[in-house]
């Protein structure tokens, strides 16, 4: 699966997956740094899907406020 199809919590365990993979010691430099742009590209598609969900969240809270103060 790409990295762009995965949901929120798939991006958020494959770079928990890839800090892991950091923390190992003999890892190489060059990969290393591979893996940290993948990790650092997994966090900010994460939090773009997470910036989307909170002006969701108030768009339907505005929707709900708004309704409340029309009267029937």
């Amino acid at each position: 699966m790409a990295a762009k199809e995965r949901d929120f919590e798939g991006k958020i365990e494959a770079a928990k997956k890839i800090m892991e993979r950091l923390m190992d010691p003999d890892i190489p430099l060059q990969e290393s740094v591979k893996l940290y742009k993948e990790g650092m590209e997994l966090l900010k598609e994460a939090g773009k899907i997470l910036e989307e969900a909170k002006l969701e969240v108030e768009t339907i809270e505005k929707g709900e406020i708004d309704s409340e103060e029309v009267p029937v």
